[in-house]
This record gives structure tokens, sequence and C-alpha cells, in this order.
């Protein structure tokens, strides 16, 4: 019998999970809720992009999800700019039986240690009112910050240090509250992005680092912050619109964890809005963009990982990437205990049912 499951947030990562759920035979769509009126009333399957008619529309918030008693939502709404709206509406899910698998809040990943006790114990309640499981996300933090780090480090006899990269030109990327707000992409060098404040960086991907640090046995001491902002040298082109000479145009950033006092987790970004600026830094495996692994030990390891889709560009399948780990992951969160799950806990999902001959 199909898993029924309602999904929340059309955007970028939730069109492509919709269309998952609607072509994939394990899943039943009961539901989407939307926070655009404008998306309000029309189908499914034309807010996922496909020429088919579902007979599934959006309605506006939670109501229609927490009417429909799902099996699982995928909560694919925003998170980065509204953790407080996106952790309450995770927890009015799960306190209401729904397990949850989802793209946000980015920091119930693994929130211990980067949230603060009280968020936690919320949504520990919530889940045990609800009898319920959530299970949180995406490519990056994500996929390549501990699925795959952790099996290559699961062949490994001794490990200094563990790196995982992002290396993407964002010019075609739309979204333009990302772009803008979080990452400031546009803005003077003076005004950097919010995702440059102090401590951002480090509540962002401390959870990816802490997680690496869990799997590893080892505690983090310190956690520390380090960026670079290139300027335009002329208008740039984008998606969401032009990048004014002078203005961000590429950004490098590092995350560190420290144990005992050396580097042992780095989490890197270098991001751009056209290949050729800053050819200094490290330049993506394919073009376009790439993610890597570095493990330093024995063995040692440098692994690229190119995504790439029929139906879009490298940040299209990139996003394709987290939305099908939270589709596959479905069965799994909701045949687990309940409480918050993560890659650690979960049995390996493997892509089970995915096959088409």
């Amino acid at each position: 019998m199909p898993i029924r499951v309602a999904l929340f947030g059309t955007g970028n990562c939730g069109r492509l999970a919709l269309i998952q759920l609607i072509e994939d035979p394990r899943f039943e769509l009961v539901a989407v809720g939307v926070s655009n009126p404008d998306k309000v009333g029309r189908d499914a399957g034309h807010l996922a992009g496909l020429d088919e008619t579902t007979g599934i529309t959006a309605s506006l918030g939670l109501d229609a999800i927490l009417a429909a008693a799902s099996d699982a939502a995928v909560y694919c709404a925003m998170g980065d700019t509204r953790p407080i709206e996106a952790t309450r509406d995770v927890k009015a899910l799960l306190a209401a039986g729904i397990n949850v698998v989802g793209s946000a809040p980015n920091t119930l990943q693994f929130p211990w240690g980067a949230a603060p006790q009280k968020v936690i114990d919320g949504v520990e309640d919530a889940a045990r009112q609800g009898n319920s499981s959530l299970f949180i996300t995406g490519v990056d933090p994500g996929v390549v910050t501990d699925l795959i780090p952790f099996a290559l480090a699961s062949t490994c006899q001794r490990i200094e240090q563990i790196r995982t990269m992002e290396i993407a030109d964002y010019a075609s990327y739309d979204g333009v509250e990302v772009m803008d707000a979080v990452m400031g992409f546009g803005k003077p060098l003076d005004q950097p992005g919010l995702l440059f404040l102090p401590g951002v960086l480090g509540l962002a991907w401390g959870t990816a680092i802490r997680e690496l640090a869990a799997g590893l046995g080892v505690e983090v001491d310190e956690i520390v912050e380090s960026f670079e902002l290139e300027p335009a040298p002329e208008d740039i082109e984008v998606a969401i619109g032009v990048i004014k000479a002078g203005t961000t145009a590429a950004t490098r950033f590092e995350i560190t964890g420290m144990v005992g006092g050396k580097p042992a987790i780095v989490v890197e970004h270098i991001t751009r809005v056209r290949g050729d600026l800053r050819p200094d830094w490290t330049q993506p495996a394919q073009p376009g963009g790439s993610y890597r692994i570095e493990i330093t030990g024995e063995p040692s390891y440098v692994v690229d990982i190119c995504p790439s889709s029929s139906r879009g560009d490298h940040n299209y399948a990139a996003i394709l990437l987290a939305a099908g780990r939270i589709v596959n992951a479905i069965p799994d969160v909701v045949a687990a205990p309940a409480g918050l799950r993560t890659t650690l806990d979960l049995p390996l999902v493997t892509g089970r049912g995915t096959y088409r001959g």
C-alpha cells in the first residue's frame, strides 16, 4: 500500500520533491500546502512542472496537510530567513502524528550543540506527543557533509582531517532571497549578506561539523569562521537580475571544527556568478559546479561529486539531489522511533523502489 504523503512548500526544492511524489508508485500524494496566495488552487502536477493533472490542488498554509491524515509530510518551505516559523510548523505536524522529512529548518539536521536546548526539547516533545519522527537534510549541509564523508571514513584506518567543499557558479540560481539577503550577491562589500554576520556561518554549518564529529567519536572544542568577498569587475547579468560592478560577485568561506587545537573538520564554499572570477580559488570538477570530499589520513581521498540532470543545469541537479534524498528517506522515517532522527541513526537509504528500466 502506498505511503500517504503531503507536501508543504513548492519552491526550488519542494517542486522537485513534488515530481517524485507524483511519479513514484511508493507514495500517494494527498495534499499540497503553499505560502504564496498566487499558487492556491493550482494542481500539484502543474506546480511540479509536469503535463499531468493529479486532482490535488494547493491550499494556503498547513491546514489541508493537517486535515489530510497523511503518514508523512515533506516540508520544504524557506527556513534560512524564517527558522522560528519553520520550527513551529514542523512541531505542529509532529504533534498531529505526521512524520516529517524536509529541507528546513536546517538547524534540526543535527541540533545538539547548535540549537538552544529548549528548542530541541520542544521538537522532541511534539514528536512524542504524536508518536512521529523528523528527518531534515539537504545537499550541503546534508548529503555532502554527512552521508558521503561517512561512507569514505568507514574505510579509513586513521583520519587527520575531513574537508567538504561546494564549488559552484550561482549565476543560474533563481532564489532571490538566498542570493540577495542571505549570500549578499550584488551588495556592497562592506554590507555582506546575512550569512557573513558573526556567528551565522557557525550556526548554519555547525550542525554538519558536529554531526561529522559525532560520527568520528570526537568532540569539537571550537568552531572558527572566515570569509572573503570578491567584487564584480563589471556588470554581470544573472538569473535574479544584474550584479553591478564593484558589488559582491564571488565568495569563499570556511567553517572549521577544531579538535585538540587542530582543524579536524572543515566546510569550505567557493561560490561565483562567473567562472573566471578569482581563478586562484579552487575550480569545479565540471563546468558550472561540483562538490568535493577530501580526507587526509590512511588512506587519503579526494572525491569529486558532479551532479547533472536531463531536466536542468548543475544548480538544478544539486537541488534534485537533496529532493531525492528527502523523498527516498520517507519509508525509513515513517518506520523510525519517535523523535529527531539523523543520518547517524537512520538505516542506509538505498534508493529502493527508484529503478526504472
